[in-house]
This record gives C-alpha cells, sequence and structure tokens, in this order.
C-alpha cells in the first residue's frame, strides 16, 4: 500500500474514534485544515457524507459494519 492510500486511511480511522480536526493534526503532524481537506475527499470513496458515516465503516474489511 503506498503512502497516499496509508495517510488517508489513517486520517479517516481517527476520524472515526471521535478525535477533532485539531486532535488528528496533532498526532499525523497536519495542521487541521488539511485534516479536513483529505476527510472531504475521503467521504464520497468511502461512501459517507460525515464522521457518523465513518464510525459504520469495518475499515479491516472495508464494508459498513454488520453488513457482509
Amino acid at each position: 500500500m503506498g503512502a497516499a492510500p496509508w495517510a488517508e486511511r489513517a486520517r479517516t480511522e481517527l476520524a472515526a474514534t471521535g478525535a477533532t480536526n485539531r486532535q488528528i493534526g496533532a498526532q499525523l503532524f497536519l495542521s487541521p485544515r488539511t485534516v479536513g481537506f483529505h476527510l472531504y475527499k475521503a467521504y464520497p470513496k468511502l461512501g459517507v457524507s460525515s464522521r457518523a458515516g465513518l464510525a459504520a465503516i469495518d475499515f479491516e474489511n472495508r464494508h459498513p459494519a454488520g453488513g457482509g
């Protein structure tokens, strides 16, 4: 897996835990605005429209939680 997909996954998984853009940025050495931009770009790829939708994704299998 290349660096870009790994970094995007890290940001989305941290957001799914309820971390704020500021908290995610502090952990990944990014600005909160950069984190927000990457989440904005990741939402359509993951089929969600909010952080609440991220929480329902099983990132290990890349399926919505509870789905097949």
